[in-house]
Formats: C-alpha cells, structure tokens, sequence
C-alpha cells in the first residue's frame, strides 16, 4: 500500500510555492486519487501539516465525535481546523503555501518535506534539524514507550 515516506529538501519559491516530490505525489493519485490536499498548522510543532482529503475526512469524524467541550479539543479545533486551507497540485505538482501559514511555521526559504505515511509535514530547514536531533530527546523514556507500540 502507498503511503507517504521520505525526507525531501526544496526551496519555496516568492510566491509562496512548494514542489511536492515525485514519489509524494504518487501517493495523492494511487492511494487518495485526488490532487487535493489541506494545509494546516500542526497542533504543537512549529511546521504545517498537509492531509489528503481522505485523510483529512477521517480527521474530521474523529472530531465530530470528540467532546467540544473539552480544552484539548477546543485547542486542535482552533489552532488545526481553523487554520487548514484547502489546496490543489498544480500542473508542476506545486502547492500554494498561504502567507499566514507560512508566517506562523516557515521562517526562510529553505525548507523540509518529510512523508509520514498519512500526511506531510512541512518544515523550516533549521528547525526540522533541530527537531530531529537525537540528542535532544530522552532516549531512556522514547525507547520503552515506542517498544510498547511493538517498534
């Protein structure tokens, strides 16, 4: 099954345009077949958050049922849904990244497409060094708990 996987360096252009790689834009039309995506600011990293529809929709009924009342719904359904903008690829595979979004996450022009197998996330190229650096996470506490997930 395709899903999406890989880490990609590109740059964004000045209108504010991204190329989605090859092998991620595959998985838009083998899996999801649609060229249609939402952007969005991810809940608690400073970088976006770019879901299929489909994806997207499964997102949205786990929400429906979610109690609105509660503070880390509210939360998401402020910071996520508020904020996602509903983008198309060009005819280049190119997305349209909105100023706003791009002001809250992306801080130069050199930029990271990382596929994490249901949806993409896009970083600032100094930040995504930093957030994955292993030297900054405990390791003692990561381990056991990813273990628990049987990874």
């Amino acid at each position: 099954m395709a899903t999406f996987k890989g880490t990609y360096y590109y740059s964004l252009d000045p209108k504010g345009r991204i190329m989605i790689p090859a092998p991620l834009r595959e998985v838009f039309f083998t899996k999801y077949n649609n060229s249609k995506l939402y952007i969005t600011n991810a809940p608690f990293d400073k970088c976006l958050h770019a879901y299929p529809v489909g994806e997207w929709d499964l997102l949205e009924e786990k929400l429906r049922a979610a109690p609105k009342s509660d503070e880390a719904v509210q939360f998401f359904m402020r910071r996520v849904i508020a904020a996602a903008v509903e983008c198309e690829l060009d005819k280049q595979g190119r997305i349209m990244i909105p100023y706003e979004l791009r002001e809250n996450a992306i801080s130069s022009s050199e930029i990271v497409i990382a596929g994490l197998v249901d949806r993409l996330e896009i970083w600032d190229k100094a930040r995504w060094k930093e957030t994955i650096d292993p030297a900054r996470v405990d390791r003692k506490i990561l381990e056991p708990r990813l273990a628990s997930f049987g990874i």
